[in-house]
Parts: C-alpha cells; structure tokens; sequence
C-alpha cells in the first residue's frame, strides 16, 4: 500500500463550504452522512452551547477541520465532539450500558470522492489525532456503518483498534484510537 499522503488540517469556516458541499451529491455520501445539509450542521454545533449532557457522556466542545493537500485543496472534512469520557448508551434500558474513561473526541469524517482509495480518510484521521486542539484527548471514537468495508480498512490503518463488535442502535460499530 502506498504511503499516506501528508494533509494539514484547517479550522472549517464558512468560506470552505463551496468547496466542501459538492461532497455531499456523491449517492454513497448522501446515504452515510445525509445531503448538503451535514457540514453546515457543524457551524451550528460550533456555535452551540456546551456543557451539556448527551447518552450520559459531557459534551465539552466541538472541532471540525478540513484537511488540505500540500497544494492546498480541500480533501477531506473532519471533526465532532469532545466528551468528559465515552459511553456506550443502551436505548432500550434509557441507559449507560458501559463508560470507558478518560477525554474522549468523537469524529465524522468526509473524503472527496474523487480522491477515494488514495490514503486521504486514513491520513486525515492520523491528522485529527494530532491537531493542537485536541492535545488533551485521550482517546478518538468513530462510528463507522459494518458494511462500510473502506471506511473501516482506512480506520484501521490509521490505528484504530475495534470497542465494539455490534452495532448499535444507529447501527454503528466503533473504533478507538488511545493515546
């Protein structure tokens, strides 16, 4: 497998967008994340009150990135919360069904469609990782769908070992990176 390319990620501002939007046309995109309206959901998050509890975790803040090429394109969109700690919420019992400690950022991730299968899903999240804002988390979730086959190769590449084997209410499986 080839190298991963080398991204520098840069905060998500409303100038990205026309850049980022045309992503989310793509069939497969739009079924996994939804339409155009999923990147600019992360300026309202952005902006949102935080301190606030969600499936029994705290919800700090939020960061979300895009991660540019070294000639500066856009090639990926990344980014989610920041929690006190991860859990994982049992729907049925209105509970926590287990808590994993330690500072936990939580990431959704976007990659150019025409850059598929070159190593950018797996160099934007060893980039997410490693960003400056991010220096106090302990430990990275994503929540990846079980047949989404790439996704979860790219994930493991990139070090992400698997926290759960079932999905879960959302029909999401997830992987851990720890520091």
């Amino acid at each position: 497998m080839a190298a991963a390319p080398t991204l520098r990620l840069v905060p998500f501002e409303p100038e990205l967008l026309p850049r980022v939007l045309p992503w989310f046309d793509h069939p497969e995109v739009r079924r996994r994340l939804g339409g155009r309206t999923w990147p600019e959901r992360e300026f309202a998050l952005r902006a949102a009150a935080r301190d606030e509890e969600f499936r029994g975790a705290r919800v700090l803040r939020a960061h979300t990135y895009v991660a540019v090429d070294d000639a500066g394109a856009p090639v990926a969109q990344i980014g989610g919360d920041v929690h006190d700690r991860w859990t994982v919420w049992d729907p049925v019992a209105g509970r926590v069904a287990a808590e994993h400690p330690g500072r936990a950022a939580s990431a959704a991730y976007v990659v150019d469609p025409a850059r598929w299968g070159h190593g950018y899903g797996r160099a934007a999240r060893r980039a997410y990782t490693a960003v400056a804002d991010l220096a106090d988390v302990e430990q990275f979730v994503l929540g990846i769908e079980p047949d989404n086959a790439a996704s979860l190769r790219a994930a493991a590449a990139a070090g992400f070992r698997p926290l759960t084997t079932e999905p879960d209410a959302e029909d999401l499986v997830h992987l851990r990176l720890r520091r």
